[in-house]
């Protein structure tokens, strides 16, 4: 019995202290955030602000636009999510379900691709986006998004458990695909949806690599984007960039926290079904 103790005691120790110091960095950038200019540059480096001030945040928003960036990621974050969750949703649910030519050896190919890395495929999708005039326009940041192969892999795991018998008393009831998918299918796939709304509006928020070569105008920037240009013009000023750095995961991080619980459940149910 005080093994056990001692046992669970030390793995929750183990566990406080890797935690500990996962979060570290985090919470001293918060601290330094709140920082006079210069602060942060001592040596031993702070824990915590002699005196709290608000000017880094007031600088960054009234100076350096950040306000008007971080609306520019999230409507590309919103875009996004919305039209790759119904391309994803519909292509899954097809390919778990649905009959066509070629189904199996297209689904192969597309998990192929996943093998690709994504840096390989911009300066095609780049001449791409010039073709259709999309260049220096959100159009550009959110078209490649718009359906992502693990997503489609993600919900044809989980539609695959939808029972065959349950649609087909439906297309026997006189329901078309249509009505089949909206009324049946979605409703039973809510956890998956919430999973992969997280997933995609992370990535797009997060993405700086492809917003850097689309949108050149720096009025359309996004958030990361903008920040990294903000660093390269204050580059001592280390508590104006923390507090820039905790306005843009800020709104990320509150989403995960508010929603893992479904984001987990999701991940878990999409891996075990189908």
């Amino acid at each position: 019995m005080k093994n056990s103790l001692w046992q669970r005691a030390a793995v929750n120790g183990l566990l406080v202290a890797m935690a500990f110091v996962a979060l570290f960095p985090l919470l001293w950038m918060l601290s330094v955030s709140f920082m006079h200019r210069g602060e942060a540059s001592s040596f031993p480096p702070p824990l915590l602000p002699a005196q709290a001030t608000l000017e880094n945040y007031r600088e960054l928003f009234e100076r350096a636009g950040m306000g008007r960036y971080l609306l520019n990621s999230l409507g590309v974050a919103v875009a996004t999510t919305l039209l790759s969750l119904a391309f994803n949703l519909a292509a899954g649910y097809a390919f778990a379900k649905l009959r066509f030519a070629g189904r199996e050896r297209v689904f192969q190919v597309l998990l192929g691709a996943l093998v690709i890395p994504a840096q390989v495929a911009m300066i095609p999708l780049f001449l791409i986006m010039k073709w259709l005039g999309l260049v220096n326009s959100y159009g550009g940041v959110v078209v490649p998004m718009m359906a992502g192969v693990f997503g489609i892999f993600l919900v044809r795991q989980y539609a695959g458990s939808i029972p065959d018998d349950l649609l087909e008393a439906a297309r026997i009831d006189g329901a078309g695909e249509a009505r089949i998918f909206a009324t049946i299918v979605l409703p039973l796939l809510k956890p998956i949806v919430v999973t992969l709304a997280i997933f995609t509006f992370l990535a797009s928020w997060n993405d700086f690599m492809w917003p850097l070569i689309v949108l050149s105008d720096q009025a359309w920037q996004t958030a990361p984007v903008a920040l990294a240009a903000l660093s390269r013009e204050h580059v001592q000023d280390n508590e104006l960039m923390m507090a820039g750095s905790v306005v843009t995961i800020l709104p990320v991080l509150l989403l995960f926290l508010v929603l893992q619980r479904h984001y987990i459940q999701g991940l878990l149910l999409g891996s075990v079904k189908g």
